[in-house]
């Protein structure tokens, strides 16, 4: 018999306090200083935009303690942090913007903005999914809606290319950001249910062993529907996500390397096909021949990704300081290439110290699935996980030329509204999910009721004894019973 030791769970809230203030000095100092390096004095809105920071980020602080007091406490600063650089980039190029006269630019203020409704959203979900597992229950209505936003850019004009988004007159959206978190629910909770059938071995080959060919229907479908929007919607970045996000999470759910292998050999005619879609074929000819001259001068060519090279360049090792570049006369520095106005200005220091903060968001997701102790709560913390992951991969790549544009945004970086508060709401779930992975386990002897509460929806163990020391025994929540230090 296992004997382990227990110790006491710490809520952990005022390491979270630490690490807010400071991701608030981070954004207000960016702030500031942005603006004496251009005007030679603080910001006129200084005392508005701190305010409005602070205050919001105090109220999520003490929601987060009382209605997830367990929760990761390093996710929120984090998110604070990178927000806040975001809005000080912003910043910085509309006061570039309003001295060339493009005032059609300048989305400081809305920015901000949305930034207050973003970490509402993050709140309500926090205050709505009070347990993570209720969202499998809906996980099948949570698809379809998935699916009828993820269609309805098709039936609105194009923008700059790519069907993607929805314009009601008063606000443009982008459902795709709102899509990828409905169908990464969805992913979940169907790969809990099948994930034993999908981790049957088929043939074996090459000393790899398939999954029987009935069981590929899921991840075919997948396929089509990524198609579909690659096809329909001109939109490489969000139909190439879906596809590795499914892909990642069966992966996750099975732990067999075929499905990596077949979803590689499925992505090769996917790729294909994305050379036969203009506006996707002409990133793809403006990656491969940046540098040629008549590839750089066409419109739609490589212009804009040569002139972030350029500033990426100019930056060097630690930049050119805030507001001393010239990031603005790349074409989307404040959404698409706010990766590359960043790197002019922070220099590759600052922007490794940026990817630093992405990569301990992603750990601390990736913990959250190893620690929570159901399957559905694992394989959703992972999924949104890789999607952050897999957005900055895709989007630095892009900018990097690494990889072909795609049309992706930094996740609380760029300028945005779809982007930023689906980025906040996937904060609210990590930080739902990991409240349920850091909460103490119940120790002692279960009483009926207890027993009664874990086995509700559960005839098989529904007549399970309530008797001294009894540990039911559920794969939903795999709760563990620890008495005296004894792990039964």
């Amino acid at each position: 018999m296992a004997t382990v030791e227990i110790k006491p769970v710490s809520s952990a809230r005022l390491p979270e306090i630490a690490l807010l203030v400071l991701a608030l000095l981070v954004g207000v100092g960016a702030y500031v200083a942005t603006a004496i390096t251009k005007t030679g004095e603080p910001p006129a809105g200084l005392w508005l935009h701190v305010g409005a920071l602070v205050v919001f980020t105090v109220a999520t602080h003490l929601l987060v303690r009382h209605f997830a007091p367990y929760a990761d406490p390093v996710i929120l600063p984090i998110a604070v942090a990178l927000n806040g650089i975001g809005l000080a980039m912003i910043y910085r190029l509309d006061i570039s913007y309003e001295a060339r006269g493009q005032q059609d630019l300048v989305v400081g203020s809305k920015q901000l903005i949305i930034t207050v409704a973003g970490i509402i959203l993050m709140a309500l979900t926090l205050i709505a999914v009070r347990d993570h597992r209720r969202l499998r229950k809906n996980s099948y209505l949570l698809m379809l809606a998935g699916l009828v936003l993820l269609v309805l850019p098709i039936f609105f004009p194009a923008v700059n290319g790519a069907k993607i988004w929805i314009n009601l007159g008063f606000i443009t959206i982008q459902p795709a950001e709102l899509t990828k978190i409905l169908l990464a629910i969805f992913f979940a909770a169907y790969l809990v249910e099948g994930r034993d059938k999908l981790s049957v071995g088929g043939p074996k080959i090459l000393g790899l062993r398939l999954p029987r060919p009935r069981d590929l229907g899921p991840l075919v479908v997948v396929w089509i529907v990524s198609i579909v929007v690659l096809v329909g919607q001109r939109d490489f970045g969000t139909s190439l996500l879906l596809f590795g996000l499914f892909v990642a999470m069966i992966y996750v759910a099975t732990d067999r390397v075929s499905w990596l292998v077949i979803g590689a050999l499925l992505m090769l005619p996917f790729l294909w096909m994305a050379t036969k879609v203009s506006h996707v074929s002409s990133r793809i000819d403006g990656w491969l021949h940046a540098l040629d001259p008549a590839v750089y001068n066409r419109p739609g060519g490589s212009g804009q990704l040569v002139q972030g090279l350029f500033g990426m360049a100019t930056g060097g090792l630690f930049g050119t300081g805030w507001g001393s570049g010239y990031p603005q006369i790349v074409p989307f520095a404040n959404s698409d290439f706010i990766f590359a106005s960043l790197a002019e200005e922070l220099g590759l220091t600052g922007v490794f110290a940026i990817l630093a903060l992405y990569l301990i968001l992603i750990e601390r997701g990736i913990r959250t699935a190893i620690g929570v102790r159901d399957g559905f709560g694992k394989l959703l913390a992972t999924g949104l996980s890789f999607g952050i992951a897999f957005q900055v991969f895709v989007v630095v790549g892009g900018i990097t030329r690494v990889l072909p544009l795609t049309g992706l945004t930094l996740p609380f970086l760029a300028a945005g509204g779809s982007s930023l508060m689906s980025s906040w709401i996937i904060v609210g779930l990590l930080l739902r999910i990991s409240d349920a992975a850091r909460r103490p386990a119940p120790t002692g002897n279960l009483t009926t009721a207890e027993i009664a509460k874990v086995t509700k929806g559960n005839p098989a163990k529904k007549n399970a004894p309530a008797q001294s020391g009894a540990t039911p025994s559920n794969d939903e929540t795999q709760l563990v019973h620890l008495n005296k230090g004894e792990a039964q």
